[in-house]
């Protein structure tokens, strides 16, 4: 009798440890399925602490072994034995003077004297009127969001796509901060914000491919930057031009605590030639909800021949502006949808996406305006185009 009673109190004891582990896990997969991105920061944050513990430890390593082993100097930087010494070189200031003379005939420079660095992000919420009354003396943007600079040639014509819903705070901190940095740098750009209406789960990637295709038939962009609206960069060194090879720009998010989350993340902001992003074929249009298309934006880059860059240092630093809002559902399949990916190579740009313009503004502010005949319809203060899906 006490032996049944023992096997009755360790089944009792089984069936309430399955039914708290179950009701556990449960409770993780609906969290992680209704709130992905809170999901997806607390692990990348897990994971960074865990990239940062042997960071230190690789650190404390290097400096025992110059502690105790008498190593060369090279312009005065000391160098650990069996590394490569270039990851220690101090990069040279090569950002041209105060006094540099620009010739409207020659291409713009890259590093130029107003880039300065380090930039001041405040995420703090600010209305598109706060915005008008701060740049309607010095803002100089054309319709449709378009600016060049005058006193020399741009070296590259810039879209900046941006995947847009439910995020009507965010565009006006967007743009206060991204306009004087990209007319810093001397860039000719125009912003087109893509917003998907509707009820289906958001599809960052496809309209990035219609914000693509729509961006051509407004101008002959060279260059184009697929830039998240809550992205924000903490250093205007971080040129907003391409390069002969594809460039992720958004390195150390603060989010994910500074550090790349892995090796083949891609997200955030990136930027690619038009000429590129025609040849890996675009986005791939089959991810639906939150998470994966960055990750096959990769592959398909790699795929090409490719291999993609990043700013040095602190120069890839971004902020992001919180959100006020429950994120979008999580894709459930991006992995099998991944693994399937790597073997088709290629799916189809979106010739098929289905697209309608909108016109988001009833009324245009004093001061502005109308869009002539034709043109592409504006956003407020007609800092950009934009496009419905």
């Amino acid at each position: 009798m006490s032996v049944l009673r023992r096997m009755m109190r360790v089944s009792n004891r089984s069936l309430l440890a399955f039914i708290f582990f179950f009701s556990l896990s449960s409770s993780c997969l609906y969290f992680i399925y209704v709130a992905p991105g809170i999901a997806n920061t607390y692990l990348f944050m897990v994971q960074a602490r865990g990239i940062m513990l042997k960071e230190n430890v690789k650190t404390i390593g290097h400096m025992i072994r110059l502690y105790t082993n008498k190593n060369s100097t090279l312009n005065g930087t000391d160098y650990p034995e069996g590394n490569n010494s270039s990851d220690y070189l101090v990069q040279t200031t090569t950002y041209l003077p105060e006094n540099f003379t620009y010739s409207p005939y020659l291409p713009c420079p890259e590093k130029l004297p107003y880039m300065r660095g380090f930039l001041n992000v405040n995420v703090s919420e600010v209305s598109f009127d706060e915005i008008h009354q701060l740049f309607s003396k010095d803002l100089d943007i054309e319709p449709g969001g378009h600016w060049r600079p005058k006193d020399c040639k741009p070296r590259w014509k810039v879209a900046v796509l941006i995947p847009f819903r439910n995020r009507h705070e965010h565009l006006p901190i967007f743009f206060l901060h991204l306009i004087p940095m990209l007319q810093k740098q001397r860039l000719e750009f125009a912003f087109y914000v893509i917003e998907q209406t509707g009820t289906q789960p958001f599809n960052r990637a496809m309209l990035f491919n219609v914000g693509f295709k729509e961006a051509m038939k407004d101008s002959f962009w060279d260059c184009v930057i697929f830039h998240d609206v809550d992205h924000l960069p903490e250093n205007d060194r971080n040129y907003y031009g391409c390069g002969e090879m594809p460039r992720h720009f958004a390195a150390k998010l603060d989010k994910y605590m500074y550090i790349l989350p892995y090796k083949e993340f891609f997200g955030g902001v990136s930027g690619l030639t038009v000429e590129q992003f025609q040849k890996i074929n675009g986005f791939p249009n089959a991810f639906w909800g939150w998470g994966g298309e960055d990750d096959d934006l990769w592959n398909r880059v790699h795929y090409a021949g490719y291999n993609v860059t990043r700013p040095e240092g602190d120069l890839g630093k971004y902020k992001s502006i919180p959100h006020h809002h429950r994120g979008e559902v999580q894709f459930l399949g991006r992995e099998q949808r991944s693994w399937f990916a790597k073997r088709m190579k290629r799916i189809h740009i979106g010739n098929h996406a289905a697209r309608r313009q909108k016109n988001v503004v009833t009324s245009v502010p004093d001061g502005f305006p109308e869009p002539a005949p034709g043109e592409a319809q504006m956003c407020p203060f007609h800092f950009c185009s934009v496009r419905y899906v």
